[in-house]
């Protein structure tokens, strides 16, 4: 699932669009998060990317930045949150690596009761 963000995220918009992300997401699917119209982003906006990248990997999916423009990457850098998400150049490019990843593997389930 792709979803585009643009305009400012910070403490006005960050529960809105975390919200949003909970309603269209699908546990255990890759999400792309397309930031090429995301112009500006403080930390509340920063906390839920974070939030958001954890509930994902704990539902069995993959997390994907795409486009992240300049004033959202330095914040992104200098929190050094960079180097611990999948960040891609565009969306064409986090589709692709997608498309190279394996599926991550189910997770175990209760043994059977005798």
């Amino acid at each position: 699932m792709v979803i585009s963000v643009a305009g400012e995220l910070d403490a006005t918009n960050a529960d809105h669009l975390e919200s949003s992300i909970g309603r269209m997401r699908h546990p255990g699917r890759p999400l792309v998060l397309d930031l090429g119209g995301l112009t500006f982003m403080d930390s509340t906006g920063l906390h839920v990317l974070l939030r958001v990248h954890r509930e994902v990997r704990q539902d069995g999916g993959s997390f994907h930045l795409a486009a992240v423009r300049d004033l959202p990457a330095r914040l992104l850098q200098i929190t050094e949150v960079w180097d611990a998400l999948d960040i891609h150049p565009s969306t064409d490019a986090a589709i692709t690596a997608l498309s190279q990843t394996p599926a991550p593997a189910p997770r175990p389930g209760r043994p059977p009761c005798d």
